[in-house]
C-alpha cells in the first residue's frame, strides 16, 4: 500500500476527511464541543503534512486551537461575549519557540474534557512512514 493510502487509512478512523492541495495533505478533527446558552466553542485538533517522493521524507505538522461563535457571559474561564485570540510565544535564546501541542493540550483540558491522543495518531503516522521507507521530520504549525 502507498504511504499516501496508509495514512488515508488511518485519518478515516478519526473520523476525518483527508484532503490535498498543492502537495500538503491535511485534515481537522473536533475533539471536544462545550455548548452555553447561545454560545458554542470546539476544541479542533489540525494536521498539515507534505510527502516527498524525491528524498522520501514526510514533513509533519500539527495545531490544536479552539474556534467559538454566539453571546454568553461569566469570567474568563466560562463563555464570554464577543471573540477572542490567544497565542502563545516564549523566548529561548535566539528566536521564539512556540508552545507544543502536549502544552496546549494541558491548557485546554481545564476547559473541555476529552480523551483524544495526539501523539498515538502522530506515532501511526510516523511508523506508517518509517514502514515505506521515509524519514518523518515533526515541524511546528505556524
Amino acid at each position: 500500500m502507498e504511504l499516501q493510502d496508509e495514512i488515508r487509512t488511518i485519518v478515516a478512523a478519526l473520523p476525518a476527511e483527508l484532503s490535498e492541495s498543492k502537495g500538503v495533505f491535511s485534515f481537522e478533527h473536533v475533539v471536544a464541543e462545550r455548548k452555553m446558552f447561545f454560545c458554542r466553542q470546539k476544541l479542533v485538533y489540525s494536521v498539515k503534512f507534505r510527502i516527498d517522493d524525491i528524498k522520501k521524507e514526510l514533513t509533519f505538522s500539527e495545531m490544536l486551537k479552539e474556534t467559538g461563535f454566539g453571546l454568553g457571559g461569566g469570567s474568563d474561564s466560562e463563555m464570554s461575549p464577543g471573540f477572542g485570540f490567544q497565542k502563545s510565544t516564549y523566548k529561548t535564546g535566539v528566536g521564539p519557540r512556540e508552545e507544543t501541542i502536549e502544552e496546549r493540550s494541558t491548557l485546554f483540558r481545564k476547559k473541555y474534557s476529552y480523551t483524544f491522543d495526539f501523539s498515538q495518531l502522530r506515532e501511526r503516522i510516523k511508523a506508517a512512514a518509517t514502514a515505506a521507507g521515509y524519514h518523518f521530520i515533526y515541524k511546528l504549525m505556524m
